[in-house]
């Protein structure tokens, strides 16, 4: 149990520095997504008859699970709440972006499924810092 929690609330946060560093990250990554999610929703209504549906689930639900994942998820990502938790529908859907729904387009098209994949694959190893809430709610815990 000691082992689950560590992993989803690290207990050593990282350096000052480090940690201000992975905050900033965290804002501009996580705003950068969220502008995704946010355009998603708020045309919701158009594009859930038509949204790509990669793993057969229908085009309204493969819409709901990008938008929960590009506006609810990044909203931990940012904030450093249940951040490995929330990193992973996020690191989920930039992979059915980059190997499923944009897998025949030119590399160009698909650039920016494989860049945020790769920042936030970079940043779950990483961890959030000493700024995050997860470091509030370890030191909690361990008390």
């Amino acid at each position: 149990m000691n082992a689950i929690l560590r992993l989803i609330f690290p207990a050593t946060p990282s350096g000052a520095g480090t940690s201000w560093l992975l905050l900033a990250a965290r804002i501009v990554f996580g705003t950068l997504m969220m502008t995704h999610g946010i355009a998603k929703w708020q045309h919701f209504a158009t594009l859930s008859a038509t949204f790509p549906d990669p793993l057969g689930l229908g085009s309204r639900t493969s819409l709901v699970l990008a938008i929960f994942a590009e506006v609810v998820c990044t909203l931990g990502f940012i904030t450093g709440t249940l951040y490995r938790l929330a990193l992973v529908p996020m690191i989920f859907t930039m992979c059915v972006a980059f190997f499923s729904v944009h897998g025949g387009d030119p590399f160009a098209a698909r650039e920016p499924a494989m860049l945020y994949l790769s920042v936030f694959v970079l940043l779950w190893i990483a961890g959030p810092g000493r700024y995050a809430a997860d470091n509030l709610i370890a030191r909690r815990l361990n008390r």
